[in-house]
């Protein structure tokens, strides 16, 4: 699976490697994903979600039910 972020959508991003010669060669700069899983009250039961760091800082604001709404705004199966 791709690594992106469920609830903010980050995806890698690409660049260069840059040797001491000057030599380009492409690289990926991949967002931190972590695996969480976290209970959804409404639906009495675990949701495991696919977020990065900064979409995990976003849940414990926010919370879970308004993540994973937002999340299936995106159209995103959760």
């Amino acid at each position: 699976m791709s690594a992106h972020c469920m609830l903010t959508g980050a995806r890698p991003g690409f660049g260069n490697h840059i040797s001491f010669s000057h030599r380009r060669t492409s690289r990926r700069f991949d967002p931190n994903i972590q695996s969480r899983r976290y209970w959804l009250p409404s639906e009495g039961r675990y949701v495991r979600l696919r977020l990065s760091v900064k979409g995990i800082r976003t849940v414990d604001t926010i919370g879970v039910e308004a993540a994973v709404a937002r999340i299936r705004a995106r159209g995103v199966k959760v």
